[in-house]
């Protein structure tokens, strides 16, 4: 079926349109199922719109749009990339209010969160790619007889697979250098918060060339295994969790093609003697509380220092107190409700087991109720003290406004902890003391650790993680080498045979 889907304004939300299809070489189209999957308000449990429930066959025309439209924008000159990536980039900062409330609605996160960090982050991280389509580069050797050089050159029809907490921002990441090496995607957003992914690639359908970007909505197992294996598709980039991206994995096996995986986490964030315990307090609920605690790379195992701790949860148990929760669209929320349903009782689940585990509940520990918003997916901040690290709540990735509290006074041990996961995405350290630090973040098994600030997310920092958090990064011009593959050309400058085989 080819069934075109440009249904008007729904009247449960103005921001969205009643039904999407997916995006097939510039077109929106109905799936092949006729099935539909309805999305709704995390806040309230009012209805939202409605997609397409993806199948294989699905698949199969997304991803030969791709091979086809590769043909021609693999060869487009640099400029032309450049452009298109800038565009992207300006449709978000001309409507970035829309955008926030847009991403708002659908996840859930607070919209002082979607306005300040989601849509110009996502805007500056299409900037950043913008850049760098004339940067990619090869290097060359010269010989007295002979010179070599090296092209990188694009892959072909990249799968990218993007997680429901940041959509937007995540889908920019595994797009932005995509495109800039001369690659096409097929891109499968997650099926619960993909409606301000929707609309922006509707809104640059004057600015993308049929084919270059495909969409394809609908159950990671509908559509997962049929997308990363299909024969045309030359790479994969996930972002999600340690099972779907053992599956995943085991899919790319079978045309031996790239990926780039970006897991789970457990980040540890040290607190030392010696550290501003009011700008360690601040970082630590904001760790918390920041989109819901939906963030793979949220500093949830706090150690701080027995010399300290109490002072220390006095400012934490201050600042947790005042944080404002409910309706996501008003500016003063710092809080919202969790992504989905299945999230929400996901993280109920861990809140009931923390006790259980002889974890005291310092602040928080169960549902939120938020008047006039009964149905919706809240969860209390909750702050669990005197957790030991072999603890579940220690070692398992909640995804939820949950922190653990964790003691230590040898600096050897809080390090020997700290690497006692089997994550290694992010980290904090929070000292005065210069020497300690760079001892701290050369001994922690992380992909990136900030020091005195968590968060502190600066342009073209690259993202990734260690051990069972990944491989690859992104964020970053190295971030051009997983989308492009090396030619070596060898060229020999002697005229004339070798004189291996002259007859006698």
């Amino acid at each position: 079926m080819n069934t075109p889907v440009n249904s008007g304004v729904s009247s449960a939300s103005p921001l969205f349109q009643a039904e999407y299809g997916h995006l097939i070489h510039g077109e929106w189209v109905g799936g092949s199922s006729g099935k539909t999957i309805d999305i709704i308000n995390p806040a309230s449990g009012a209805h939202l719109a409605k997609i397409q429930a993806g199948t294989p066959e699905d698949i199969k025309r997304a991803v030969e749009s791709a091979q086809k439209a590769f043909t021609s924008w693999s060869q487009t000159h640099p400029l032309e990339r450049q452009a298109v990536l800038r565009g992207i980039a300006n449709k978000l900062k001309a409507r970035l209010q829309e955008y926030a409330q847009m991403e708002t609605t659908d996840n859930g996160k607070p919209i002082t969160d979607t306005m300040n960090f989601d849509i110009p982050a996502t805007a500056g991280m299409y900037d950043y790619f913008a850049d760098l389509p004339l940067h990619i580069k090869g290097e060359t050797l010269s010989f007295p007889d002979t010179v070599y050089f090296t092209n990188r050159e694009p892959l072909g029809v990249c799968a990218a697979i993007v997680p429901w907490n940041i959509p937007l921002f995540a889908t920019a990441l595994k797009i932005g250098p995509a495109l800039a090496a001369g690659n096409t995607v097929v891109l499968k957003p997650a099926e619960t918060t993909c409606l301000a992914v929707l609309e922006l690639f509707r809104d640059c359908q004057d600015i993308i060339p049929p084919g270059v970007v495909n969409i394809v909505t609908g159950y990671g197992p509908d559509v997962g295994e049929a997308l990363v294996t299909h024969p045309l598709v030359r790479k994969v980039a996930f972002t999600g969790s340690k099972p779907t991206a053992r599956k995943i994995i085991g899919y790319a096996s079978h045309n031996i093609i790239p990926q780039t995986m970006e897991l789970g986490g457990k980040s540890a964030n040290i607190i030392c003697a010696d550290a501003d315990l009011d700008a360690a307090a601040e970082g630590v609920a904001m760790s918390t509380v920041f989109n819901k605690g939906e963030v793979c790379i949220a500093g949830t195992r706090t150690f701080v220092h027995d010399a300290v701790r109490d002072e220390f949860m006095e400012k934490l148990a201050r600042l947790i107190k005042g944080i404002r929760q409910g309706d996501p669209l008003d500016p003063t929320t710092q809080i919202g409700p969790q992504a989905s349903q299945i999230q929400f009782d996901k993280i109920l689940h861990y809140l009931d087991l923390g006790p259980k585990e002889g974890a005291n509940v310092f602040s928080g520990g169960g549902k939120a109720n938020i008047p006039g918003f009964e149905k919706g997916f809240f969860i209390q901040p909750t702050i669990f003290d005197n957790v030991h690290n072999d603890m579940v709540i220690a070692q398992d990735e909640i995804f939820g406004p949950v922190t653990c509290i964790l003691g230590w006074n040898d600096e050897d041990e809080v390090i020997r902890q700290a690497n006692a996961s089997p994550y290694g995405l992010g980290g904090g350290v929070w000292t005065r003391d210069v020497a300690r630090a760079h001892k701290f973040v050369r001994q922690m098994q992380t992909g990136t650790v900030w020091v005195n600030r968590f968060y502190n997310f600066v342009p073209g920092i690259p993202l990734g993680g260690f051990k069972e958090s990944g491989f690859g990064r992104e964020g970053t011009v190295d971030s051009l080498y997983h989308y492009t593959q090396v030619k070596s050309v060898v060229i020999d400058l002697k005229q004339g045979p070798l004189g291996l085989y002259a007859g006698h």
